[in-house]
């Protein structure tokens, strides 16, 4: 499974890519298969959104910890 990342449009070709993905609250390192749209890819914007991404990315035992102390 592809995380998505931007916006692929209806009949866009994709881009598959990995990223070296830690939690950002315990560390542990997760699967990083990514996959965006080829007109997307490597654009200003894209890099923007990759970086917010990995500076927020909670693993799914950290991201259930922090709804259920909600």
């Amino acid at each position: 499974m592809a995380v998505i990342i931007g916006k692929i449009l209806k009949d866009e070709e994709t881009v598959r890519f990995n990223l070296d993905i830690h939690c950002t609250n315990c560390a542990k390192q997760v699967p990083g298969g990514m996959k965006t749209g080829a007109k997307y890819f490597q654009t200003p914007e894209f890099k923007k959104d990759v970086e917010v991404f990995l500076k927020n990315y909670l693993c799914g035992v950290c991201r259930d910890k922090n709804r259920l102390n909600k």
